[in-house]
């Protein structure tokens, strides 16, 4: 509760963390009041010729798309669809890249560095083409694209505990506690697991941004969730037939996309300042 409290405390005085903090906080909010954000509960997927193409105002906050549908309903309603992709992907990431990062890194010898080799060959292509290439083959889908990203996200969660776990293991608290024939699973989960959070946390934060942005990319390429789901990527990709004049149709899903990317990516910056001790020694030397 203590770390807490110092975390929260030191995300209020850093006024960029602060903002990304602000900005998640309204994409969850945004996501989980979507159904009394929008006057009616069909808006997001409901089509009206009638009114396509319509510009901002009126009846129409954020105007409508080639369809007739509500751009405002249709990011309202988005910002489940990316929230539950980058949560569920990156969740996966953990579950699987942090065992295999601790397992490699402290048992070590053959079976660490088949673990590492498996993980190279996954970093050794970028992931985009890599989650282009998964998400082609199984067709567009959410859980598609989930699964894309989950398989090539997986390796940087283990790339980055492996590391730490080296150089843990060798310090003289793990060394006491194999002496004293503390089963190397515990001493896992209770002594190293503790001690490599702080990173974890960071790369999550910093993984959930770069995976929302990887998800608009997959549904800007058509490989996402298939129409009608209001899906920001995807809406960004059927606005490029009328720009620049319906220049609305891009702006919202465009800017939420950049908001929501920002928040992350600030919050992970300031999380990283306050967690990793070299950087806050370094902070207090020079003041």
């Amino acid at each position: 509760m203590k770390a807490l409290v110092f975390i929260v405390s030191r995300l209020y005085r850093d006024r960029s963390a602060f903002l990304g903090a602000l900005i998640i906080l309204a994409l969850v909010v945004v996501a989980l009041a979507a159904p009394l954000l929008v006057s009616h509960p069909d808006a997001a997927w409901a089509m009206n010729p009638q009114v396509r193409l319509r510009p901002p105002g009126g009846e129409f906050l954020f105007g409508t798309d080639r369809m007739g549908g509500d751009i405002y309903a249709r990011v309202i309603y988005g910002a489940r669809i990316t929230l539950t992709i980058a949560v569920v992907a990156v969740g996966v990431s953990l579950l699987i890249g942090v065992p295999v990062g601790l397992v490699a890194g402290f048992y070590g010898h053959w079976l660490g560095e088949v673990l590492m080799r498996v993980s190279d060959i996954f970093l050794a292509v970028p992931q985009i083409v890599l989650a282009i290439a998964i998400a082609l083959t199984l067709g567009p889908s959410i859980e598609n694209v989930i699964l894309a990203l989950s398989l090539t996200y997986w390796p940087w969660f283990t790339r980055l505990v492996y590391a730490e776990t080296q150089s843990l293991k060798n310090e003289v608290f793990i060394e006491a506690a194999m002496a004293l024939g503390v089963p190397p699973w515990r001493i896992i989960v209770t002594h190293i697991l503790p001690n490599v959070a702080s990173p974890i946390i960071v790369r999550t934060s910093i993984g959930m941004g770069f995976t929302i942005l990887t998800a608009a990319a997959l549904g800007f390429l058509g490989l996402g969730a298939p129409p009608p789901a209001p899906e920001w990527g995807r809406m960004i990709s059927e606005s490029r037939e009328h720009l620049p004049d319906a220049w609305w149709y891009a702006l919202a899903p465009g800017l939420a996309i950049f908001l929501v990317v920002m928040g992350f990516n600030l919050l992970g910056d300031g999380l990283r300042d306050i967690l990793d001790p070299r950087i806050r020694r370094a902070q207090h030397g020079r003041g």
